[in-house]
C-alpha cells in the first residue's frame, strides 16, 4: 500500500460508482484472482476521458477486459478501443464480457504477444493504456512513443510495485529483481525522454501520466 490504507478507502467511498454490469465483471475478477485496475484507478482514468475525449485508445493487457469496458462506458460514444492480450485462458472471457456488454464494434481485441503486434500496428492513439506485465514496459516503449502522436496521453498502471520501487534492488525477492530494475529503467527513461512529460502519481499502485510534447516543443529543446 502507497499510501494510508484509510484514505484510499475513504477516497474509494466517494466515488460515484460504475454501471451494475461493470460491478459484476470487477466481482468476477476478484472471486478469480484475475488483476483489475483498482477502485483509485478507476476513478483517475474515468476523469482522464472524460477531459480528453480521445476518439482511439490503445490498451496493452486486456484480461478480462473490464478496463476496456470501463473506458469504452466512459470515453465518447464514437471513440474505439484496441486491446492486446496473449493469456489464451482470459480471451475468450473477455470475449463474451464485449459480447453481453454490446461493445464488440467498439472494441478490438488483438490476440498474441503485444511486442510483435505493437511492432506491426500503424496510425497513432490518442491515449494509450498501459496494464500488461510490468517487466516489458521498457521494451514496449519504443513502439509506443511511435504510436502516441504530438499531444497524445501515455497512461502506464502499477508502476510503484506496492512500494517496492523505492528499495535496494537486494531488499526486493530475488525473483522480482528483473521487473524492480527494469521498471526503475522505465520510470527514468520517461521521466528523461525529450519527447515526454511525465508525472508519476501515487495513485493506486501508482501510475504515470506522459504526454508527447509538440514537435516545435522538442525542436527547441535539443
Amino acid at each position: 500500500m502507497i499510501i494510508d490504507e484509510r484514505m484510499s478507502a475513504f477516497i474509494d467511498s466517494l466515488d460515484s460508482g460504475n454501471p451494475a454490469w461493470l460491478n459484476e465483471i470487477e466481482k468476477f475478477a476478484l472471486e478469480t484472482q484475475v488483476p483489475i485496475i483498482r477502485r483509485s484507478m478507476q476513478s483517475l482514468l474515468k476523469f482522464l476521458l472524460k477531459f480528453t475525449k480521445p476518439k482511439s485508445i490503445l490498451e496493452v493487457g486486456t484480461a478480462i477486459g473490464f478496463s476496456a469496458l470501463l473506458m469504452s462506458e466512459y470515453a465518447p460514444e464514437d471513440c474505439h478501443i484496441t486491446t492486446i492480450e496473449k493469456y489464451e485462458k482470459r480471451i475468450p472471457i473477455a470475449k463474451e464480457n464485449f459480447r453481453k456488454a454490446g461493445r464488440e464494434d467498439r472494441i478490438t481485441l488483438l490476440e498474441g504477444d503485444a511486442t510483435e503486434i505493437l511492432r506491426e500496428l500503424e496510425g497513432t492513439y490518442d491515449v494509450i493504456f498501459m496494464d500488461a506485465a510490468k517487466g516489458q514496459y521498457i521494451h514496449f516503449l519504443p513502439d509506443i512513443l511511435r504510436l502516441l502522436p504530438p499531444g497524445g496521453l501515455l497512461i502506464s498502471d502499477n508502476v510503484l510495485q506496492d512500494g517496492d520501487i523505492i528499495e535496494s534492488r537486494f531488499a526486493v525477492t530475488r525473483r522480482n529483481r528483473t521487473i524492480h530494475a527494469r521498471m526503475r529503467e522505465y520510470l527514468y527513461e520517461l521521466k528523461h525522454h525529450p519527447e515526454l512529460e511525465t508525472v508519476i502519481l501515487p495513485v493506486g499502485d501508482g501510475v504515470t501520466l506522459s504526454t508527447k510534447k509538440e514537435e516545435s516543443t522538442v525542436t527547441q529543446n535539443k
